[in-house]
């Protein structure tokens, strides 16, 4: 676990303790004051405990030299810290030429599976004349807007139509009929909401709406340990939670 000692490796390190099909061996964390049951090393590379698989929640600039060491040891890797720059993605393309890479926008088993029942909805009721809105709802302390898991779930949509429609996140500014080919995204900020994302399809006389709500960070950490399960003994390759679903289906 690299980052064990952080909020989301101390969740996966107690999912893991009482799931019997998995067992934490090492952890990697700057900070360590004991209170593992498995050895913490400061630095990865210090790290001689082998694995079948590395679960990623950590900081974007302790990445590179996480990848460096998944790729000497040929370890598969499921890489869920967030805000990484273009020479990190790029660095983490390269790094799945030698070793099996799994990231996903959101790791939530339910996400997941609800950008797959998207996918058909969409390309049932678009055509229909259904419009598409997206609302998500988040904590305060969340910083970026939209979600990145509201622009993956408006990207499944839009895959079904070759990107063909638009992202609108403001109409404050306009006095116009609402275009068919948009998909507008809305975002809510306060209090401690965990994560809240609806996707409504509202037609003529009738609305469908799709809607997850995520209730703590475990769920998260569930997806991780999934994911985990799924990607050792891989081959070299970039996955994604798609692929998870699909294994389980």
């Amino acid at each position: 676990m690299h980052g064990c000692n952080g909020k989301m490796g101390q969740v996966i390190s107690g999912l893991i303790a009482a799931d019997p099909q998995v067992e934490m061996v090492a952890g990697i964390d700057v900070w360590d004051d004991g209170h593992n049951t498995y050895p913490v090393f400061a630095d990865i590379n210090d790290c001689d405990v082998e694995a079948d698989c590395l679960i990623d929640f950590s900081t974007a600039g302790a990445v590179e030299k996480m990848l460096d060491y998944c790729v000497a040891k040929k370890l598969p890797c499921v890489l869920c810290t967030t805000g990484l720059s273009e020479e990190l993605l790029q660095k983490m393309r390269e790094a799945s030429e030698t070793t099996a890479i799994l990231k996903s926008a959101n790791m939530s088993l339910g996400i997941n599976l609800l950008l797959k029942m998207l996918k058909e909805a969409a390309g049932v009721l678009a055509p229909a004349g259904f419009d598409m809105e997206i609302v998500e709802k988040h904590h305060n302390l969340k910083v970026d807007a939209p979600s990145g898991t509201a622009l993956a779930l408006a990207d499944s949509i839009n895959e079904e139509f070759n990107n063909e429609y638009e992202y609108v996140y403001d109409r404050s500014s306009r006095r116009e009929k609402r275009p068919a080919k948009e998909i507008g995204i809305s975002a809510v900020r306060g209090g401690t909401i965990v994560g809240d994302h609806d996707v409504i399809f509202a037609g003529a006389d009738e609305v469908i709406t799709f809607s997850h709500t995520a209730y703590s960070k475990a769920v998260f950490g569930k997806g991780a340990v999934q994911a985990a399960k799924f990607l050792a003994g891989k081959g070299a390759g970039m996955y994604n939670m798609g692929d998870v679903i699909d294994a389980s289906m």
